[in-house]
C-alpha cells in the first residue's frame, strides 16, 4: 500500500488533486484509515490514474473521464467524443495560427516603420439588414467625382424617407459597383436602415426602393476618421491587410456612416470589404501590415 503521499509522487500529480478526486468518486483510495483519515492505495490503481491524465491531456472534462473509465461510455460513443475532440482542437490550431500571421505582420510593419499603425482591421460578419435606397452614377471612383453624386442621393433619400414617415433604425451606408457600361462609370447606392416591417410598397410610393443587404460572412472592416475625400490611405490600409494575411476580396465595398457631424473631418466611417480565404493560414506568414 501507498500512503497519499506516495501516491501522489509516482503518478506526478498533487495530494490536493488526488483528494479533488476522491472527493468526486474518480480515484477512490484503496483504504481509509477509521481513526485518522489517511487515505493508503495500491499501486495498481497508477494505471487508473495515468488513463484519467491521458484523457484530461486530451481535453476531456472529468466528468466525461469518469465516464470513459467507469465504461458508460460505449467504444462508439467514445469514439464520437474523439472525434469532436479533434474537431476542435483543428479549429482552435487554426484560429491560433491565423493570430500568429497577424502578430508577425504587425511585427514586421513595426519594425519596418518603426510605429504601430493606429488604424486596425477587423475581419467580422455583417449582418443582412433592410434599408431604404436610391442609387445614382458617378463617372469614376475618383473623390471628386464620388463626392457631387453621394451627397444629393443621400439627401433626397432621407426627405423622402421624412415625407413617407419611416425613421432611420441605424447608420447609413453607401455600396459601390461598376456600371457596366464599360466607360468606368460607378453605380453608387445609398441606403438607410429602416425596421424591419418597412414594406416595397412604403417606399414605391414614395420613390425609393426597399431592399434586404445580404449578410456578408466575412468583411475586413477598417475604421477612417475625417472627410471621405482623404479615405485613400485608409482604403490602402485595406487592401494590404487583404493582401498579406491571405485574404482575396469577394465582393463590392460598403461604407457604413458612424457619425456624421457637420464638419466632415470630424467624421467616423468604417471601411468594409467582403472577402474569403485565398491560402490557408498555416501555409505561409503574410510579409507586412
Amino acid at each position: 500500500m501507498l500512503n497519499i503521499g506516495d501516491f501522489a509522487k509516482h503518478g506526478r500529480v498533487s495530494v490536493r488533486m488526488l483528494r479533488h478526486y476522491d472527493a468526486i468518486g474518480l480515484i477512490r483510495p484503496a483504504r481509509v484509515d477509521p481513526s485518522s483519515g489517511y487515505r493508503c492505495y495500491e499501486a495498481s490503481q497508477l494505471a487508473r490514474l495515468n488513463r484519467v491524465i491521458a484523457l484530461k491531456e486530451l481535453g476531456f472534462t472529468l466528468h466525461q473521464v469518469r465516464a470513459v473509465l467507469d465504461e458508460e461510455v460505449d467504444p462508439a460513443e467514445l469514439r464520437g467524443m474523439l472525434r469532436l475532440r479533434r474537431a476542435e482542437l483543428a479549429a482552435a490550431m487554426a484560429a491560433d495560427a491565423e493570430r500568429l500571421a497577424r502578430v508577425e505582420a504587425r511585427l514586421r510593419t513595426i519594425e519596418s516603420e518603426g510605429t504601430m499603425s493606429a488604424q486596425d482591421v477587423v475581419v467580422k460578419r455583417l449582418p443582412s439588414v433592410r434599408a431604404a435606397e436610391l442609387a445614382g452614377v458617378a463617372a469614376s471612383y475618383e473623390p471628386q467625382d464620388i463626392g457631387p453624386v453621394i451627397g444629393p442621393l443621400f439627401e433626397e433619400l432621407c426627405g423622402r424617407l421624412a415625407a413617407a414617415g419611416v425613421a432611420a433604425a441605424g447608420p447609413s451606408v453607401a455600396r459601390y459597383e461598376d456600371s457596366g457600361d464599360g466607360d468606368g462609370s460607378v453605380l453608387i447606392r445609398v441606403a438607410v436602415p429602416v425596421a424591419a416591417g418597412t414594406g416595397p410598397a412604403t417606399g414605391g410610393e414614395h420613390g425609393f426602393a426597399v431592399v434586404d443587404l445580404p449578410a456578408v460572412e466575412a468583411a475586413a472592416t477598417v475604421v477612417h476618421r475625417g472627410s471621405m475625400d482623404e479615405s485613400l490611405g485608409s482604403v490602402q490600409v485595406l487592401a494590404r491587410f487583404i493582401e498579406e494575411n491571405g485574404y482575396r476580396s469577394a465582393g463590392y465595398a460598403r461604407e457604413l456612416y458612424l457619425e456624421c457631424p457637420e464638419d466632415m473631418a470630424d467624421w467616423v466611417t468604417e471601411l468594409q470589404e467582403p472577402v474569403v480565404r485565398d491560402w490557408p493560414a498555416t501555409d505561409r506568414l503574410p510579409t507586412g501590415y
